[in-house]
């Protein structure tokens, strides 16, 4: 049985209307909902369009602006530089499965401190999260290098098989390798 998506209007004069609560909301609740893992929609009241990804958005600017950024400007700028590319959906993609697989990673962390610790008490669980990173930065930072390395190389690999897929489709054409830098 598939979950029903919760419908938020935006409405002209910025406000945001949860159908679900019939009741105004923030976008602080709004990040709740996406914090809960609740599925839910924005649309435009007057024209029906689509607007999540762009709350979800406004949503994370609030959140680089309020504190410790997630994103540096080498980062932000690198996709800006994919904007338009011919592999700005592979880009997209690659992102996706990479938060996935970040995602399950902390997880299974999570859950293997919950059978060494015990999972009753959460004040104790974030606790010993803080201090477990905080220790173990070094490491977690390593780990995370080699995770990126091995992003890269995957990445590079993928790039790699597009340059001959792309070559041998243009077989009858003629390839001049001096000018593939170009």
């Amino acid at each position: 049985m598939s979950e029903v998506v919760r419908l938020i209007k935006k409405y002209p004069n910025r406000r945001l209307y949860d159908t679900k609560t019939s009741a105004y909301i923030t976008l602080g609740d709004v990040k709740e909902l996406v914090l809960k893992y609740e599925a839910f929609k924005v649309l435009d009241a007057k024209t029906g369009e689509d607007l999540t990804r762009s709350i979800m958005l406004q949503i994370i600017l609030e959140e680089e602006t309020g504190g410790v950024p997630l994103f540096s400007c080498e980062l932000l700028s690198g996709f800006i530089r994919y904007y338009g590319s011919s592999t700005q959906g592979m880009l997209g993609k690659y992102l996706e499965n990479n938060m996935k697989t970040f995602v399950e990673f902390q997880g299974k962390l999570q859950e293997q401190s919950r059978t060494i610790y015990g999972g009753d008490n959460a004040g104790m669980q974030a606790d010993f999260w803080n201090q477990f990173l905080n220790f173990q930065q070094p490491a977690m930072q390593s780990m995370m290098t080699a995770y990126m390395d091995q992003s890269k190389k995957m990445f590079q690999s993928m790039q790699d098989q597009l340059q001959t897929q792309t070559r041998t489709m243009f077989t009858g054409f003629q390839f001049h390798p001096e000018n593939d830098d170009k």
